[in-house]
């Protein structure tokens, strides 16, 4: 008995340092076949031009296709559900902008999966937002909204994308920490919420860099502050929101890639290395810079601390504006 018991310990081991070599192999040979990557929204947006880009790059540097797949609905929920119960061999990945990444958790009831869960592997970009005004409205720097806006109580509008957006929770943040009250219009995206600002319809909104600045430059609209801790190179002559006096302000939407529960670190850390090569290159900054964004190349240890920050920034903005759950 002792004799066998040797034999099976033996074999045991034998198999073990056997698959040493294999699991190995199957990290440092990845990709092997084409790459998934879900994008949780319509295409067409930033999120999914920015995805492209990258799914392109990151092919060309693999010799594997890397399929942008879009699934949206739900706030990114239906997409990010897909990725999250996906197997973790780094073949189906999600792209993502803050709802399924930061906020969802927040706003929904019924959460089919748990962000905190959600393995980090790189923060790809991230943009500033700006406090847009009307061109048919008066206020012409951030003291004039905020006196404006005191004076006449839930009578001054601002447009968001739709309830549950970072649109309409950048909104919230201001009227906490300047002390007002504005009349919210949720909008069913963003096209026609910016559409309604250009023409009068509605006094302000905060609004992406992305999408404002080309309308800024054309005289369309105007910026009065951005939403970032410091002036943007862009704008150098905008001040921050905290500059103008509303202390503390920070809203900066971001676009993230993460991997389902039980990807192995090292098949992580070989992605983050990859995609970082990538926001490094530069055609790569080339093909991105008419997006507006601003690449952030960093380890997965920067992506876990800016997915938890975000956690907790916006978490503590949905709960003391007790946005009813969805």
């Amino acid at each position: 008995m002792r004799s066998f018991r040797y034999a099976f310990g033996l074999l045991a081991m034998l198999f073990v340092f056997a698959a040493v070599p294999t699991l190995a192999h199957a990290q440092t040979g990845f990709p092997s076949r084409p790459v998934k990557m879900i994008v949780p929204y319509p295409p067409g947006g930033g999120t999914d031009l920015l995805a492209r880009v990258l799914a392109q790059q990151l092919g060309r540097k693999w010799g594997q296709s890397v399929i942008v797949e879009n699934v949206g609905g739900a706030g990114g929920n239906v997409g990010a559900e897909d990725v999250f119960r996906a197997p973790g061999d780094g073949y189906t990945l999600l792209f993502a902008s803050p709802g399924p990444l930061a906020t969802n958790a927040f706003m929904y009831k019924d959460m089919p999966y748990d962000p905190a869960k959600w393995v980090p592997v790189a923060v790809v970009a991230t943009s500033p937002y700006v406090l847009v005004v009307s061109p048919h409205f008066d206020a012409a720097d951030v003291a004039q909204v905020i006196a404006d806006a005191k004076a006449k109580p839930g009578q001054l509008t601002a447009a968001t994308p739709g309830v549950g957006s970072l649109g309409q929770f950048a909104t919230i943040e201001f009227e906490m920490l300047a002390g007002i009250k504005l009349l919210q219009v949720p909008y069913k995206g963003l096209n026609p919420a910016v559409a309604d600002v250009l023409g009068g319809n509605v006094n302000m909104m905060f609004d992406m860099m992305a999408t404002s600045l080309p309308l800024y430059r054309a005289g369309k609209e105007k910026i009065v502050a951005v939403g970032a801790t410091t002036r943007v190179p862009q704008l150098p002559d905008v001040p921050t929101l905290a500059e103008a006096g509303v202390v503390g302000y920070r809203a900066v939407t971001f676009f993230g890639i993460v991997a389902p529960p039980g990807t192995p670190d090292a098949l992580a850390d070989k992605i983050n290395a990859d995609v970082v090569a990538c926001l490094k290159d530069p055609e790569f900054i080339e093909k991105t810079k008419a997006l507006g964004m601003d690449l952030a190349p960093g380890s997965r240890a920067d992506a876990a601390k800016f997915f938890a920050d975000e956690r907790a920034l916006w978490g503590k903005v949905i709960k003391q504006a007790d946005i009813p759950l969805q």
